[in-house]
């Protein structure tokens, strides 16, 4: 008898453990990230364009995080932004995309060179 109620005790406390880590991917505010590991990051998606002497190219700000970095948030994208413009490498970048946090999403804006919230 008492193996089946240390069976039963088990159980519950399986299924008690299971719902309670299923409660980590229950909708919290916003959208996105609603696992609470996520739950303080911001994240930012752009498509950006550099233009250099009037003539503009594709810009991928990836090429310039550390490797293994892949959170960037909009300090982190100015900080780019500024080290590509004051390089010279444009003379100014513009662009648009997502600003994605656990408040849900919004437009970001990026006009010459800087970050638009």
């Amino acid at each position: 008898m008492h193996a089946s109620v240390l069976s039963a005790v088990e159980i519950a406390l399986t299924l008690a453990l299971v719902a309670w880590m299923a409660t980590g991917f229950t909708r919290l505010p916003g959208r996105w990230l609603r696992w609470k590991m996520f739950c303080r990051a911001t994240f930012t998606i752009v498509t950006l364009t550099g233009t250099k002497d009037g003539r503009t190219e594709p810009v991928n700000v990836y090429d310039h995080l550390s490797p293994g970095s892949f959170i960037l948030g909009p300090p982190q994208l100015q900080t780019i932004l500024n080290y590509l413009t004051h390089t010279g490498r444009y003379d100014r970048v513009d662009g648009h995309g997502r600003l994605l946090n656990a408040d849900g999403e919004r437009p970001i804006d990026i006009r010459d060179s800087r970050v638009v919230l």
